[in-house]
């Protein structure tokens, strides 16, 4: 299980970057992600739908609207 969940939808234009930042991270560090599109769970879109992306550590909200990488990098290693 990847400690690192990006929450996405299609309709999300800050989406790409935010793969891209977790994409360093991962090349970095060698932690894995995986990405979650809200629409397919009403809950999740309920609770997330206007801040995407929203990026989740250990299943708990890390960040929304873009990767802040060093701090990121910070946490994992913490």
């Amino acid at each position: 299980m990847n400690r690192l969940t990006l929450l996405t939808t299609k309709e999300c234009h800050l989406c790409g970057a935010a793969r891209d930042a977790l994409d360093r991270v991962a090349a970095e560090t060698g932690e894995g992600w995986t990405e979650v599109d809200v629409a397919g769970d009403p809950a999740l879109a309920r609770d997330y739908g206007d801040r995407l992306p929203v990026l989740l550590l250990d299943g708990r909200e890390h960040g929304y609207w873009d990767v802040d990488v060093p701090r990121l990098l910070r946490d994992l290693k913490a």
